[in-house]
């Protein structure tokens, strides 16, 4: 056989992956091999593949048989939207995508690529876990891609889709990454499953209820999106590295729609359903999303952790074509109330935005932190403190609006202008106090309503008085805490100005080795 028939054919057991049978088991269960995501997530014939023809080293248990080019992950580079990705995908057909010492080094190579070349790294998780037959040799693989999870964090965005098994310690890998996208159905990501569960604690749950799609995007918030199939999961993650820059040393890339070179949403668009968007009664929740909805270009809004902790929305979105991370209260949950997960939730995507240059916009309706027994026994003090840490220290351009109520220690922690927030904007219809009127009226006449001949017409009297002098956004603005009242009208131009005012920003932090956050 000359030596192109020999290359020939490495390629095609190469590219053949398992073998026809189970590329059609791969199919069946709803699942495209690692070749189709790998085509479907680069733009077409962009993609480079590295050490497609490695194999294992393993000799034991009758593997020196079992000889696979590629060793069960496909390794490589590529572009999206034109702009340089590294990617690894584990083949489920070969070896059930198990994790070897040899695949683990063609991970952490791509990995120490990437960070040399300042390019984000995308994980297409598929595998039975660590290979048994290797021992502590792939232990070894995942330590080290552990490590390089690490190192990266902060230099280059890191995303992980898991789109089928992924369970042991193969779980911390994508746990360390920026963002996390499940496959409804079709994936499932837990430390220990459930015939041991059921051996060791006598807990009886499936596979999807102990840690499917829904599990981790709605309830433990390891996932930051579940999707449907893997054809969504793969344009998703084309979605998400278009608001997200390349490095912690570039800028997010602007869209530029016309001539002018700016979105093709005016920059000085006013809404006027904006005005009608609070109610009048206090108490009275509102949707933030249409606010959010409202100032985005085009209305477009890619929201993060969507079902989890839904007290608190986060996501991105483009001012004037540049890139923006949104975090706001939601009023229609919780009534925008701070507890422990909207707390992690909001300081973790706080970070993420800060670390890589993107500049935050904060929409406040908070009445406080969520009160009770099991906010206070399960740490609200410090995870509270979290979202306040991770405020303080961001020095990237950071805005907030106060659509109402701004109430007690949540007020300092939501982008406060004593946070070192660049500018603070409230509508009218803002409350910028200790506490709501109804409590601090109970407070500061206890004794004065109990001696009432009528202490219910004193209490509403006093009520009154109060949200007259202090439920509004004007005490503030005299002090300086407030820049502006606005109409609400025109938050998306307050906005756009603010934002292009700060482009040149530059602020920085005491020079430390890293900052003690109250994990």
């Amino acid at each position: 056989m000359n030596p192109e028939d020999v290359l020939a054919d490495l390629e095609r057991r190469a590219e053949g992956g398992g073998g026809a049978a189970r590329v059609e088991r791969q199919h069946a269960a709803g699942k495209l091999t690692a070749r189709e995501r790998i085509e479907l997530l680069f733009d077409p014939g962009t993609f480079e593949e590295v050490d497609k023809l490695v194999t294992h080293r393993c000799r034991d248990f009758g593997m020196d048989q079992q000889l696979v080019p590629g060793d069960g992950v496909i390794a490589g580079h590529g572009l999206i939207d034109a702009r340089q990705v590294f990617a690894f995908a584990q083949d489920f057909t070969v070896f059930g995508g198990s994790l070897s010492e040899t695949n683990a080094a063609k991970i952490v190579k791509i990995m120490d690529l990437a960070m040399k070349v300042g390019a984000p790294i995308v994980g297409l998780n598929d595998s039975g876990g660590a290979r048994i037959q290797e021992g502590v040799l792939s232990l070894g693989g995942y330590a080290d891609i552990f490590l390089r999870n690490t190192l990266a964090s902060g230099v280059i965005p890191q995303i992980s889709a898991i789109m089928g098994p992924c369970a042991g310690g193969a779980v911390y890998s994508p746990a360390i990454t920026d963002f996390t996208i499940m496959v409804r159905n079709t994936s499932y990501m837990f430390v220990t499953g459930p015939d041991v569960l059921k051996t060791v604690t006598h807990e009886e749950v499936t596979k999807e209820e102990l840690g499917g799609a829904t599990t981790h995007n709605a309830t433990s918030g390891v996932a930051h999106f579940a999707v449907d199939d893997d054809r969504e999961c793969l344009e998703l993650i084309r979605t998400l590295l278009s608001f997200l820059p390349s490095n912690n040393l570039d800028d997010a890339p602007r869209v530029s729609r016309d001539a002018a070179g700016s979105s093709s949403d005016a920059a000085d668009r006013d809404d006027p359903a904006l005005d009608q968007l609070v109610p009048a009664a206090p108490n009275q929740p509102y949707d933030m999303l249409d606010l959010i909805r409202s100032v985005a270009d085009d209305r477009e809004f890619l929201e993060v952790h969507q079902h989890f902790a839904r007290n608190i929305v986060v996501g991105f979105a483009r001012l004037a074509g540049r890139p923006v991370g949104i975090v706001a209260n939601q009023p229609a949950f919780l009534a925008g109330t701070l507890d422990i997960d909207a707390s992690v939730k909001g300081a973790r995507f706080v970070r993420f935005c800060d670390a890589f240059n993107i500049p935050l916009v904060t929409f406040e309706d908070v009445p406080g932190f969520l009160p009770g027994t099991v906010q206070e026994y399960g740490g609200i003090i410090r995870h509270g403190a979290k979202l306040l840490y991770a405020f303080a220290e961001a020095t990237v351009p950071k805005v907030t609006v106060i659509t109402r109520k701004a109430y007690g220690g949540a007020y300092c922690v939501m982008a406060s202008k004593h946070i070192r927030t660049d500018f603070n904007y409230a509508w009218p219809s803002a409350e910028l106090a200790v506490m709501g009127p109804e409590g601090a009226v109970n407070i500061l006449y206890k004794r004065e309503l109990e001696g009432a001949a009528d202490p219910d017409r004193a209490r509403t009297e006093k009520i009154a008085e109060f949200r007259e002098k202090f439920a509004n956004p004007y005490a503030a603005a005299s002090r300086g805490f407030i820049d502006e009242v606005i109409r609400p009208r025109e938050t998306r131009r307050k906005l756009i100005m603010a934002l292009r005012n700060l482009q040149t920003k530059r602020d920085r932090n005491p020079p430390k080795k890293h900052g003690n956050i109250p994990l």
